[in-house]
């Protein structure tokens, strides 16, 4: 009696263990085991079949990916003499800066542009409004109406401390395959490249992944899958990638786009100076802004000189321009100026209320005059 009891009792405890392991009637363990033995090691073996560098372009691309967007462009007919010219279309990438929706792209992106469609990762597409431009600087942030669950917005990254030889990705839309991803290396940084208005764009990054017609616009990432600059253009003799390729740094964009959303534009500060002519040793003041920056530290531009001329027995007056009167400016804060964008890229990198010293040849002799910038209008 006492030993059925006992049976009894191991029987039931098995069938509690049996059924902690949540095994089925009729299931073998070693069954389940070996089931459950099997899936970890599918999950050892997938990973192991990738490098660590393949594991790290993995990564970046599924984190970034779902932030980047197709941007696909449209104007409206031109009339011509004879005929209606074909509507233009256009298409590049761009960057989710925002859940409110806000989009990051180059600004030659969207340029004309009548309509602009913006279409994500999961093939959700709307329409999208211009924000802010800054033409200099070729950047654009257009805004979108769209569910917050569908923005991903791409973490904007640090570029100062970025390195030649570091390791890049880039994600775009070249020739509209979307979703596209090329990586390389940092080539070079500090490039400069012409811009729009006889300007040129600074601090350029330098990179060797492949960037094609349709990447403007679209991010540059590092290999956490921050945004680390907005790929921009190429150096191509066809058009195509030849593994020279340009990207706007972070840092800039940093200070351009929180301005283009709060008021659609840059605010850069001015020194009251309209128009200079380059000369031999720097840029002569042409015109004076009345009661600007510039006038009110004393700089001196073109004089109109009115003189009266006596012919025969006849008084007439004649206006000419007096260029000898102008201020030179040979330097800015001691640094060499030689073209109008070395000039503007001086004053453009300080704020309105920030004092800037020239220097200045007159008469022959240089002399140091101190400018209090102000807000342009």
């Amino acid at each position: 009696m006492t030993r059925n009891l006992t049976v009894s009792a191991f029987f039931a405890f098995l069938g509690a263990a049996v059924a902690t392991l949540g095994l089925r009637y009729g299931e073998s363990p070693t069954a389940s085991a070996q089931e459950g033995f099997r899936a970890r090691r599918d999950v050892r073996e997938a990973a192991d079949s990738y490098t660590a560098e393949e594991r790290t372009s993995i990564g970046v691309y599924e984190r970034a990916n779902p932030s980047v967007v197709h941007i696909m462009t449209s104007s409206a007919p031109r009339e011509s003499l004879f005929f209606f010219e074909p509507p233009a279309r256009g298409s590049g990438s761009g960057s989710v800066l925002d859940r409110a929706g806000h989009i990051l792209t180059n600004y030659h992106v969207v340029e004309g542009a009548d309509e602009i469609a913006v279409t994500f990762s999961d093939g959700f597409r709307a329409t999208a409004a211009l924000v802010g431009i800054d033409s200099v600087s070729d950047v654009a942030v257009l805004k979108v109406t769209a569910p917050p669950s569908r923005l991903t917005p791409l973490p904007l990254g640090d570029s100062t401390n970025l390195r030649v030889g570091q390791r890049v990705y880039a994600i775009g839309n070249p020739f509209g395959w979307e979703g596209t991803m090329s990586e390389g290396i940092i080539s070079s940084l500090n490039r400069t490249l012409p811009s729009r208005q006889h300007r040129t764009i600074k601090s350029m990054i330098q990179i060797d992944a492949a960037l094609n017609k349709g990447n403007s616009g679209g991010p540059l990432l590092d290999s956490r899958g921050r945004m680390i600059g907005m790929n921009t253009a190429i150096a191509s003799q066809s058009g195509d990638s030849a593994g020279i390729g340009f990207a706007i740094p972070a840092n800039t964009l940093g200070r351009i786009v929180p301005q283009l959303i709060e008021s659609g534009r840059v605010a850069r500060p001015s020194i009251g100076i309209s128009a200079v002519v380059p000369r031999d040793g720097g840029l002569l003041v042409a015109i004076v802004t009345l009661g600007g920056p510039a006038d009110r530290a004393g700089i001196q531009g073109f004089e109109l000189v009115t003189e009266t001329l006596r012919r025969g027995g006849s008084l007439y007056q004649v206006r000419r321009i007096d260029r000898e009167s102008a201020d030179l400016i040979v330097a800015v804060e001691g640094k060499d100026v030689k073209t109008l964008d070395d000039f503007l890229s001086q004053v453009e990198s300080r704020q309105p209320g920030d004092r800037l010293r020239l220097t200045i040849r007159r008469d022959g002799k240089e002399q140091q005059v101190v400018v209090a910038l102000e807000k342009a209008s």
